[in-house]
């Protein structure tokens, strides 16, 4: 088990739901919809969401060659990736205990990018089969224009750790005898039935990936 530990991705703060074996944190890597990703640029920090995906020890991203965020990640600035999903709303009878439950992985890096045609549009593809299944061998794949328009760049996950909450609410014992409800409202990200683009010229067929059971969406995996 590779233990992904550093000074940096130490969890100081309720440091029991610390975790930091890499296949803990390839896991919410590859749950999560979307991440953050964030650099310094001109002295000030800089926070943008990027849909990402993982490709064994390394997390690929892409984005607009024209972002200021990706023209900073291309340079070897420092970069911070964070992705989050949450699993429910934790009802505590007090305010102060009330919270979520989640799982959060964070990796610190510095970005490369990735510009050969080949390891690019491998890179797209793995950010594309992140979103959606089988939807990459559909669609056309990008132009020599396109891929001029879009940077890929990679961060390898060798510094990183976790952070996850389960369970009920925490109270104080004095708290609960207090009338108030307690408990776990379970949260997750479903699909709702496709809807066919109202501009098309053809009827296709809705793509049996897209017509997954929703529990086979996005934060289930």
């Amino acid at each position: 088990m590779d233990d992904l530990r550093t000074a940096r991705t130490t969890v100081h703060r309720v440091p029991a739901r610390g975790v930091y074996d890499r296949a803990a944190i390839d896991a919410i890597l590859d749950a999560a919809p979307v991440c953050h990703v964030g650099v310094v640029v001109d002295g000030q920090p800089y926070v943008m969401p990027a849909i990402h995906a993982r490709v064994g020890d390394e997390l690929v991203l892409h984005g607009s060659s024209a972002s200021r965020l990706f023209r900073h990640l291309r340079s070897g600035a420092p970069a911070c990736a964070t992705a989050t999903v949450v699993d429910g709303l934790v009802l505590a009878r007090s305010a102060f205990h009330s919270s979520m439950n989640y799982r959060s992985a964070v990796v610190l890096g510095v970005a490369r990018e990735v510009a050969q045609r080949a390891p690019k549009l491998a890179a797209l593809e793995a950010i594309s089969e992140h979103v959606l299944p089988g939807r990459w061998t559909d669609v056309r794949p990008p132009s020599d224009a396109e891929l001029r328009a879009t940077t890929v760049v990679s961060i390898r996950v060798d510094e990183a750790s976790a952070k996850v909450r389960t369970g009920p609410p925490a109270d104080d014992d004095a708290d609960l005898e207090l009338p108030v409800w307690a408990g776990v409202v379970p949260l997750e990200l479903v699909a709702q039935p496709p809807e066919p683009d109202p501009g098309r010229v053809r009827d296709e067929p809705v793509p049996p990936y897209a017509r997954r059971p929703p529990a086979a969406y996005l934060g289930r995996r």
